[in-house]
């Protein structure tokens, strides 16, 4: 084995090299942004709400910054004793450090950890299309220039109910409300694709929400690129904040015009309410045109009759408490100051909410490291991915049953990782339906999480599945 610093000299040149290779983006699942600009000239002095929904909503122009947002996410360590160290030192701190604790918290499978990872730059959480992948909070960081988010990747909220029928872990329960009460703001996401719950958030984030009023939070709609008639985007945030955003109650209008020889679309108006005598003097409205924004536009490509709908128009009152009784009766949110509408899966629109993210932090030292990607081990990042892809390809409940044991971790004599897993199930089915037809879902499973793995620790990695029953 070579000396510390020689392995980490030589992943530091190697690392360099595939950068300048690749240019300033890398495709797929290791795809780097491009360098920061400096500040001034990539931040506007007001972001807040510029090019977000809401800011679509209120009709504030957009003010498209120079650059893109984001500087090369260094790799993570690939053995444990480097990212320790990294974590144990103190961290170094620019001239005016700045820093913001955001949690991402919704219901199972809403797409946080795949929003984690775009903010990133790269893939370090676990994402798959069944519920329960991410099964304890951990922390991803993103620095730029002098600035520092820290992002609380969490699971989805569920009930003790819920945890208790599927055998979950107690921290499953626990973590999502440990990471909102240390962050400094809460992203609550919601799936608009799916028919079942986007009407409404969970009981769950509610009350998560009402514990910790005095934190910030912001409204995330998430996978709006599924969505065919973009006009139930108008009626998901008018249920979802309960009419009220940012302190005001939001006056609502849709004009559909029936056209039976085109499918044209009918422009939608939504309107920050304010007092009658103040209302001429402030004529906020969006009127979607073919060029905004596809990932916080609101259309209506469908063929309607004429309509028009309108909320309340006066002043909301202030923010206050939510007692149980309330929260019964309560499909959305009335505190939330921001609405940002994106998929996640595509990276449309993440660059708006990144900006404002980073608008939104507050003067204070760093707690990482500029070299610190994610506080969990190497180990931990190969075990997430493993799982994700037996989650992907085992049917049911199959996959939750799986026991991952390491039985090597080192590194090779061309400074490549070679790490062999033996995944233990509890039943012979299970094991021949996990190798599958000629080894070819095993053989699959190690090759894409491979390459994932390499995506992350930036060197070659060789890994290597075996399968047995669990005595």
């Amino acid at each position: 084995m070579a000396a510390p610093g020689a392995v980490a000299a030589a992943r530091a040149v190697r690392w360099a090299a595939m950068a300048a290779a690749a240019g300033p983006l890398l495709l797929g699942p290791a795809r780097l942004l491009e360098s920061c600009v400096p500040r001034a000239a990539a931040l506007p002095a007001r972001w807040s709400g510029s090019r977000s929904a809401l800011g679509s909503i209120l009709g504030i122009p957009a003010e498209k910054p120079a650059g893109s947002l984001g500087q090369h996410p260094p790799p993570v360590a690939t053995s444990k004793e480097e990212q320790d160290r990294l974590l144990r030192d103190r961290p170094d701190q620019p001239q005016n450090p700045k820093v913001l604790r955001i949690a991402i918290i919704g219901a199972p499978n809403a797409g946080k950890s795949t929003l984690s990872n775009q903010l990133l730059g790269r893939k370090v959480f676990p994402v798959s299309q069944k519920v329960h992948t991410t099964r304890c909070k951990a922390r991803g960081v993103v620095t730029c220039e002098d600035t520092q988010l820290i992002i609380l990747d969490t699971p989805g909220l569920t009930s003790p109910f819920k945890a208790k029928r599927h055998k979950l872990d107690e921290a499953m329960l626990t973590d999502p409300w440990d990471s909102v009460k240390h962050a400094d703001l809460v992203l609550v996401l919601v799936d608009v694709s799916d028919y079942w719950t986007r009407n409404c958030l969970s009981k769950e984030v509610l009350k998560c929400l009402s514990r910790f009023p005095q934190i910030p939070s912001v409204l995330v709609l998430n996978k709006v690129d599924l969505l065919k008639k973009k006009f139930i985007l108008l009626e998901l945030v008018t249920e979802l904040t309960e009419g009220i955003v940012n302190g005001k109650k939001l006056e609502a209008r849709s004009v559909f015009k029936h056209n039976s020889s085109s499918s044209a679309k009918s422009p939608l108006q939504i309107t920050q309410a304010s007092p009658p005598e103040n209302r001429a003097h402030e004529p906020h409205c969006l009127q979607e045109t073919d060029q905004a924004q596809e990932g916080s536009r609101l259309d209506n490509s469908g063929d309607v009759r004429a309509s028009e709908s309108t909320l309340v128009t006066e002043e909301a009152q202030g923010p206050k408490c939510y007692g149980p009784r309330d929260l019964k009766n309560m499909k959305g949110w009335p505190c939330f100051q921001e609405i940002f509408m994106l998929a996640a899966l595509h990276g449309e629109e993440v660059d708006t909410l990144k900006r404002y993210l980073l608008m939104q932090a507050k003067p204070g030292p760093w707690e990482f490291h500029s070299g610190v990607l994610t506080s969990q081990s190497p180990q931990e990042i190969c075990n997430n991915i493993i799982r994700e892809k037996i989650l992907e390809y085992l049917p049911l409940e199959v996959p939750y049953g799986v026991i991952q044991v390491t039985e090597m971790w080192e590194e090779g004599p061309s400074g490549e990782l070679l790490i062999l897993q033996n995944l233990l199930v509890p039943r012979k089915s299970h094991m021949m339906m996990l190798i599958g037809r000629r080894g070819k879902v095993i053989s699959r499973i190690a090759q894409e999480a491979g390459q994932d793995l390499m995506n992350v620790f930036l060197c070659d990695v060789r890994l290597k599945l075996k399968v047995e029953v669990k005595s």
